[in-house]
């Protein structure tokens, strides 16, 4: 047959290109030079868009040009496109083809594991930069061939193993062997936020993977600047060589692209960053950082809701997800984002996804500048991938129609010339034919969708038949049909085999009668009108379903509040200065509050009436663990991590702390080991994003502990060093006498003169000592973990012995025995009101510790250590009241004016004086009481909560639940 021939002799011509010259023939040697000519079809040139009745020139698997018109030129094997279209071939830049799979670490019950492989490679085992895809890459036939289906004719390999994961591979899909398949062999360097195998203990946590991939970065340039270098390290040797290739970041959501962006900025970088699809949640922070982004097409299951107590589990934010995810791409693309597509995580719902995004609204260009031309120029290799000028690489897909077309079929997949057909029958034919059955003569479209035939009769003007229907059945070889025309008083039923040019048979009609009938090919399709410079898809809807929250979770609006100019009046005001407590007017401006006075004149400032109220400064949560992604890092001494590279400002704490009239908070590392991470201070800017939340110019603080979690008396099985209180306080005095070390070596070596410099081997910085060093100069404070009063005098004794002071101890419950010490030493004490028992070394906590301590002179804080409590700290200062007879103002400044002292911020927070920011709560009690509520809670003068506000945000949660959960069931129907 005319179109089983035809193929055949197509495929037999195009031969594999690009043979590996130096393998030593065995057999008969093919030196045919292969020139192919795809004709008559729609081509799509980047940047220009559709070409009707083109020609693609191809020879020996490298595209020679693309020209106007239908005809071969001489010495080219014609294959006919007409009908057709053809793009350029898709590329993948997240894959793992070829490569094994990457292993997952040992458990190791409690023991800690620190020392790293045998080989001479880095000493953190997840800093695998030494790793090369290219010597481990196998051309795997199966994998080539699912990816093939999905259109992809080359992808990026690479070894999703540990935080750095060395270089990729850059490797088309054909059939050809590893030396022939590679285009680069090193063509991006990868990273990660996940330490992958390693069987070592650290990092544990995200902020810990962070603290690793910025000490590496160190690590590299002291290692980089030394031409004889110290020791033998291949990680870091691949790490320096994989600098100059793009340096692409995988990451799980929008939080961590914000901050590998930042850890970019630090070290002069590019990422290129894999995000999740979530990404959409904050388009505009990740434009603004100017990174390229690799986006995966996969969309969330729908959450299960058929039950209703089931239902009232799901979050709020995972309903609104799996409505807005599939519009990710297009509010990218919106926001001006440049991204590449990959395939990873959808798998076969790829096309059904991507054609989604584009009927909602992605560019049909942009969608396919995703699959070419942004992956090869992330790549570089715009000259020969992701295009069709001449030079290029003849890796080409065919479609039956515009690619985003919901009935659209991939046909062929072209890679470097070699032609795979990926649905086998559909491109031979399809076209129009002329059918003689009996006396009758017919025109018919056949056409293949969904995988099937579509036969249809035609009009006068080559239009399908509106009144007429036809059902056929086509095989390899054989056909059966049945079709009744307009006229027609019943079907006509026919059935065949394949001849030249179509098929032939017998049949009867209508009536019974017994018939001859032909089948014959006449031409190609029409093919449907292209719109310039694209093609027609489904038209997007100009609005979202729902709108983008800021925060993406309960409680989030589409619009953040603005800074208002306010006048509070007749308000009691708290003022906690000399002023003490008055009936007054307080003026808010810029943020700041701008007087305090009666009959204040507002200047056209928001009115706020509030008599029988009272108004408070902010209260400020000295201790706290909310809004973070991650708590501890293992390490004994872990000052290198920061709890600013894990704060989750999506946490709906936030919210409910400002709902008990919290305006900032110390967040806290945990207390599983000595020395902890940095702190990070922040306002409670509900909305905002994590480094927007930070506190300009804040005091630098650390977490130390002691005490039973330090020495892991909760977990038996630990071996981790230290596991005594004695052993606790040697860290501490290894840690400094080690920072006093390195400060000694960066002195001699500054010393040096240049000419000694260069004989000399540069000590390498090190955050852990820097960090160290901090606390020693005065340049952060220590803010420690405690309860036993043997344990706090040895701190203050050994901080006093390097000429430092402890700035606060926190939870403190024996402080009352040790407060005259503490008021000598300097220290601060932020304690709970009345916790007490809760682990054997508490046992000895009284509810007047606060009071006994702000009675020796100690400056006194309430903190929450508690999520739920954050919010209730005006109970905790009323108990102070109660249990140690505490004046109000006193009681009151335990949780506003003391924690900005012991943070160094009471020259800004705490009380209600000209100057100071506008943390300001409106209450409609006794602040102090349990009945008290928040009316208002202001941020620099911003109303981050308002009362009437939260019940129309109730209510909006409660129909956005309904009618997101009613569509999730409706969809299921």
């Amino acid at each position: 047959m005319r179109f089983f021939i035809c193929w055949l002799a197509t495929m037999l011509m195009v031969s594999p290109v690009f043979a590996q010259e130096t393998a030593t023939p065995n057999g008969i040697a093919d030196n045919r030079r292969n020139a192919i000519a795809l004709t008559g079809a729609t081509v799509y040139l980047p940047g220009q868009g559709y070409q009707e009745d083109a020609t693609v020139l191809v020879r020996d698997g490298v595209v020679v040009n693309v020209v106007a018109g239908t005809d071969a030129r001489d010495g080219y094997f014609a294959i006919d496109m007409a009908g057709k279209y053809v793009y350029p071939g898709f590329i993948d830049l997240y894959s793992g083809y070829g490569l094994p799979t990457p292993g997952r670490p040992v458990q190791r019950g409690g023991a800690e594991v620190v020392r790293s492989g045998n080989q001479a490679y880095n000493a953190n085992d997840a800093i695998r930069s030494h790793y090369r895809a290219v010597e481990n890459f196998t051309p795997d036939a199966d994998s080539s061939e699912t990816l093939r289906d999905l259109g992809f004719s080359s992808v990026l390999s690479h070894h999703a193993d540990g935080i750095a994961r060395g270089t990729s591979t850059l490797v088309t899909l054909g059939n050809h062997n590893a030396n022939e398949a590679v285009v680069i062999a090193d063509a991006a360097a990868h990273y990660s936020l996940d330490k992958g195998s390693s069987s070592q203990t650290v990092p544990v946590s995200l902020m810990g993977s962070v603290a690793l991939l910025r000490q590496t970065y160190l690590d590299a340039q002291w290692f980089a600047a030394h031409e004889q270098r110290p020791f033998v390290d291949e990680s870091l040797e691949g790490w320096i060589r994989a600098q100059s290739l793009p340096q692409i970041m995988e990451v799980d959501n929008w939080h961590q692209a914000l901050t590998v962006d930042g850890v970019a900025q630090e070290f002069d970088t590019d990422y290129v960053i894999r995000v999740g699809t979530d990404a959409y949640q904050q388009a505009e922070k990740l434009a603004a950082t100017g990174a390229r982004l690799i986006v995966p097409v996969n969309y969330p299951d729908a959450p299960d809701v058929a039950d209703p107590f089931i239902a009232d589990e799901v979050s709020f934010s995972d309903l609104k997800h799996w409505e807005l995810a599939p519009y990710n791409l297009r509010l990218l693309s919106e926001a001006g984002i440049e991204f590449a597509l990959t395939s990873a995580g959808a798998g076969a719902d790829f096309w059904d996804n991507l054609r989604q995004a584009v009927a909602n609204g992605l560019p049909h260009d942009d969608a396919i500048a995703g699959l070419t031309t942004v992956p090869a120029r992330i790549l570089g290799v715009s000259d020969r991938l992701g295009q069709l000028d001449a030079g290029a690489l003849a890796n080409m897909v065919v479609t039956s129609g515009p690619l985003f077309d919901d009935d659209t079929v991939l046909l062929e997949n072209w890679v470097r010339g070699e032609r795979f057909v990926l649905n086998t029958g559909l491109d031979e034919r399809r076209g129009q034919y002329s059918l003689m059955a009996g006396n009758r003569q017919l025109a018919v479209a056949l056409d293949f969708a969904d995988g099937g035939a579509k036969l249809s009769l035609l009009d006068g003007n080559a239009e399908p038949d509106a009144d007429a229907s036809v059902d056929a059945s086509i095989g390899n070889d054989l056909i059966s049909l049945t079709f009744t025309a307009a006229s027609d008083t019943g079907p006509t039923r026919l059935s065949g085999w394949s001849v030249d040019n179509g098929w032939q048979g017998t049949g009867q009609t209508a009536a019974g009668e017994p018939i001859d009938w032909r089948l014959t090919y006449t031409g190609p399709l029409v093919a449907p009108e292209p719109e310039p410079d694209s093609a027609p898809v489904t038209s997007a809807t100009d609005a979202l379903p729902s709108p983008v929250l800021y925060p993406f979770s309960a409680y989030g609006s589409e619009s953040l509040p603005a800074q208002q100019d306010v006048v509070i009046r007749n308000a009691t005001v708290w003022t906690n200065e000399d002023m003490g407590i008055l009936v007054t007017d307080v003026l808010v401006r810029d943020g700041r509050i701008a007087a305090v006075g009666d009959n204040l004149s507002a200047g056209g400032a928001v009115e706020v009436d509030g008599t029988g109220k009272h108004l408070t400064p902010g209260i400020i949560d000295e201790h706290t663990h909310i809004a973070l992604f991650s708590i501890n890092e293992i390490a004994t001494n872990s000052s290198m991590v920061r709890m600013q590279d894990v704060v989750n400002s999506e946490d709906v704490n936030i919210y409910r702390n400002l709902a008990g009239g919290v305006v900032a908070a110390q967040q806290l590392h945990g207390s599983s080991n000595p020395i902890g991470g940095q702190s990070s201070i922040i306002k409670l800017r509900w909305g905002m994003a994590p480094e927007e939340l930070q506190l300009d110019d804040a005091p630098k603080f650390i977490k130390f502990a002691l005490g039973e979690n330090v020495k892991r008396s909760t977990n038996p099985a630990s071996i981790r060093y230290p596991q005594t209180r004695m052993g606790v306080e040697q860290v501490y005095v290894n840690a400094f006498s080690q920072a006093q070390q390195y400060e000694q070596r960066w002195n001699a070596y500054n010393a040096l003169s240049n000419a000694q410099r260069r004989d000399t081997v540069m000590p390498r910085r090190d955050l852990v000592h820097e960090t160290m060093l901090e606390v020693l100069k005065g340049e952060r404070y220590v803010t420690n973990h405690s309860y036993v009063q043997s344990e706090i005098n040895m701190m203050m004794t050994m901080a006093e012995s390097f000429g430092f002071n402890i700035n606060t101890f926190t939870h403190i419950l024996e402080g009352y025995k040790v407060a005259d010490k503490m008021a000598a030493h300097g220290a601060g004490g932020s304690t709970f009101s009345d916790w007490w028992a809760f682990k054997w070394e508490v046992r000895y906590a009284i509810p007047y510790n606060a009071a006994l301590m702000q009675l020796a002179g100690v400056v006194v804080a309430l903190n929450s250590d508690d999520a739920e409590m954050s919010r209730r700290l005006n109970q905790e200062a009323g108990k102070m009241v109660k249990y140690g007879n505490v004046s109000e103002s006193d009681a009151l400044k335990m949780i506003t004016l003391n924690p900005a002292k012991l943070l160094h911020l009471d020259d800004r927070m705490g009380s209600i004086r000209e100057g100071k920011d506008a943390d300001l709560v409106l209450w409609d009690e006794h602040p102090l009481s349990v009945y008290a509520q928040a009316q208002t809670t202001w941020v620099d003068g911003v109303p981050y909560f308002d009362r009437a506000r939260d019940q129309q945000l109730r209510q909006y949660i409660a129909d956005e639940r309904a009618r997101l959960i009613a569509a999730i069931i409706s969809e299921e129907e």
